[in-house]
């Protein structure tokens, strides 16, 4: 056996190790002396048995920390190497030996062996009791295993409490990830990748982990000291089936029999949370949803990428890369219909958004990565362009998709504003970062504005710009000095005037246009905009007032 450290993660925070019942008022009477497996006294003492047989190995499970005085050890040499051997290959904790009739002193040849094993061994020069001895340590022992149950149940209340205050499964996960320091993944039985939470080694993306020691080696065993648990299924025909599977790997820190436990209770909870239709599904949708915002945010970098999105199974090879995002906001109807369902509530609208989302857009013919983010309300979509000059045919068959997909999933409520769809710059990896990230903000900038199948996103910057200032007072005071007269009359007075001058300024001044669209004869035009020019002081042919008022058109939406 290796004499080296005995780093096993069984051992580590399990209860009660050979240095504390070394350390307790019994076995330190005896004036301990370690002889043999100094580097070893972490390991976790099971239980305490005392004995004087020759064949005492065979009454012993391991773990035990065995108290002797040494009459079953034999008396020559080959015996006693023996004996120390069959402890060591059962596993025991430690080996205790109180001086006495037996021996004065431990014989070289049990030593020995028991260096040679990487054994404890420990020699007491005192005469201690051994009843008092096994009492103290086994209420220690008990003591401990309260205490870790004391810590998964803690761990249980977090995520029931999560649960409880709207949460889900990522909610779930992230707790477990939390307290045993180690990223948490959720995969089917088969070994697909549902959910990732925590970080890997010096912050690296659970995706980077689950890649290397988890993706190409599905059928294999798991790194030695990680924590696999069921969560077992449910419903009629359903018993002893299995859901998924929790898997715990010790990349930052080693796993211990207390996180063990916690992942045992969190399947329980994941078990009942995955019984709502299609929860798979959305965690899946939800995963990747989560690798996209991200990529978006500059958290993922363009090398570590592809490696990444293969784990998710997107492998759009050497191919353009198009972003696109689509915003739902507050236009998802949550389960039960009420506007403050839970995150849990929303999560079976979420699934079955995404699934309708999903099946429609795999007649676009592109390889596609799809991800959901409930809680900012956007679908995140990255495709592969076989070049970029599809980018707008594409683009058009996307979005036809995804406002299929939503209708097809009921997830508009009624009097909502439609879903928006902004489609990004097509390009490489480090390109769909920042298309993304733009995108995604295009989205929200573009609530509000008149519908249309897609945007794109490089013609909203000035909608972007007016969006982030929207805070600023300097923007609303802007649009007041530029347009607050017309506002204060449509107040008052009708017909109102911001929709002519809109939609003047939006067929650039081309009067003819205009009055067909507002559905007025010339001479009511030019009235209203006679009018307009006068309510606010200024020219409508002028080019820099032309500037100023559709600018402040625009930024009124943000303005408070």
């Amino acid at each position: 056996m290796d004499s080296g450290t005995d780093s096993r993660p069984e051992t580590q925070g399990a209860g009660i190790t050979v240095q504390r019942a070394l350390e307790l008022p019994g076995l330190r009477s005896g004036l301990p002396e370690i002889l043999a497996g100094a580097d070893r006294l972490g390991r976790t003492v099971r239980w305490v048995h005392a004995g004087e047989v020759p064949n005492i190995a065979s009454l012993l499970k391991g773990g035990e920390l065995l108290l002797t005085t040494g009459y079953g050890l034999g008396t020559r040499p080959a015996e006693q190497r023996a004996f120390v051997r069959t402890l060591a290959e059962r596993g025991i904790a430690a080996l205790v030996v109180e001086l006495g009739p037996r021996f004065s002193r431990l014989p070289a040849a049990l030593v020995d062996t028991a260096r040679a094993a990487g054994l404890p061994l420990v020699q007491l020069h005192r005469e201690v009791p051994f009843v008092a001895v096994t009492e103290e340590i086994h209420t220690e022992i008990v003591n401990g295993h309260y205490a870790l149950l004391q810590r998964a149940e803690e761990v249980h209340r977090r995520c029931t409490e999560a649960l409880l205050g709207g949460g889900g499964v990522p909610q779930v996960l992230g707790i477990l990830a939390d307290f045993g320091g180690n990223p948490v993944f959720l995969e089917t039985p088969d070994g697909r990748l549902l959910y990732a939470a925590g970080e890997g080694p010096e912050g690296a993306d659970p995706l980077q982990v689950w890649e290397g020691l988890r993706g190409p080696h599905k059928n294999a065993p798991p790194p030695a000291g990680s924590v696999l648990v069921d969560v077992p299924g449910g419903g009629p025909g359903t018993a002893g089936s299995v859901r998924a599977r929790l898997v715990l790997l010790p990349v930052r820190s080693p796993l211990a029999p207390v996180h063990r436990m916690a992942a045992e209770r969190a399947a329980g909870i994941l078990a009942v949370v995955l019984m709502q239709a299609r929860q798979e599904e959305e965690l899946a949708a939800r995963g990747r949803g989560d690798f996209l915002t991200d990529l978006a945010e500059g958290r993922i970098s363009a090398t570590d990428a592809p490696a990444q999105a293969r784990v998710l199974g997107f492998k759009p090879g050497s191919s353009p890369l198009l972003p696109v995002v689509m915003r739902v906001g507050d236009a998802l109807s949550p389960a039960g219909g009420t506007a403050r369902a839970s995150e849990a509530e929303r999560g079976g609208g979420w699934a079955v958004l995404a699934r309708a989302v999903s099946e429609e857009l795999a007649a676009v013919g592109v390889p596609v990565l799809l991800g959901v983010r409930p809680v900012e309300g956007r679908v995140l979509v990255l495709l592969g362009l076989r070049a970029e000059t599809e980018r707008s045919a594409v683009a058009d068959r996307v979005a036809a998709a995804l406002r299929a997909g939503v209708e097809r999933a009921g997830a508009r409520r009624a009097g909502s504003a439609p879903p928006v769809v902004v489609v990004g710059v097509a390009g490489g990896w480090a390109a769909a970062s920042a298309g993304l990230r733009h995108a995604a903000e295009t989205a929200t900038a573009a609530q509000g504005l008149t519908d249309r199948p897609w945007y794109d996103a490089r013609r909203l910057d000035i909608d972007l710009l007016l969006w982030r200032l929207r805070d600023h007072p300097d923007l609303a005071a802007f649009v007041d000095r530029a347009i607050g007269p017309l506002r204060d009359h449509d107040r008052r007075s009708k017909p109102p005037l911001l929709p002519t001058l809109e939609t003047y300024l939006a067929h650039a001044g081309r009067k003819a246009e205009t009055a067909r669209e507002l559905h007025l004869n010339r001479q009511t035009l030019y009235n209203r905009l006679a009018r307009i020019g006068e309510l606010l002081g200024t020219d409508l042919d002028d080019p820099q007032t032309v500037l100023a008022l559709s600018l402040a058109l625009r930024a009124r939406r943000h303005a408070p």
